[in-house]
């Protein structure tokens, strides 16, 4: 993951300064967040039929997802990565998808899928601290 990359889409999205301290790890995990938190937000605008807010909260979920993505260090490791970066593509398709047809089920499939994303790269920072 490009730190820099990762660190102007989360300052983009979410406008936070602190973010330059933090490591490269860390902010794979804050963008995670947020977009896990962008999502659950987009849900309950769904709920309240709140649509131009439900429309933003989705493009801020895409746009961290987007972030996620382009971090990905494809020009080396573009075999290994592979699977990681069509799973962010077909969960930026998905999002678009939840917008378009106001789908909470879909909003939670791709959230379902960031936790895993989340969980695993979570587990790499334990086991990194822990040897």
């Amino acid at each position: 993951m490009n730190p820099m990359l990762a660190l102007r889409q989360y300052q983009k999205v979410n406008g936070v300064a602190q973010t330059s301290e933090a490591s490269p790890h860390r902010l794979v995990q804050m963008l995670m967040q947020g977009g896990l938190d962008r999502i659950a937000q987009a849900k309950g605008a769904i709920a309240r039929n709140d649509v131009a807010l439900k429309g933003v909260l989705i493009g801020k979920a895409i746009g961290i997802i987007g972030g996620l993505r382009e971090g990905l260090d494809l020009e080396h490791q573009a075999e290994a990565l592979a699977d990681i970066d069509s799973l962010y593509a077909y969960m930026s398709k998905r999002l678009v998808e939840a917008n378009v047809k106001n789908d909470p089920d879909i909003l939670n499939e791709v959230a379902r899928l960031l936790i895993t994303l989340k969980e695993g790269w979570d587990a790499i920072s334990d086991q990194t601290v822990d040897a």
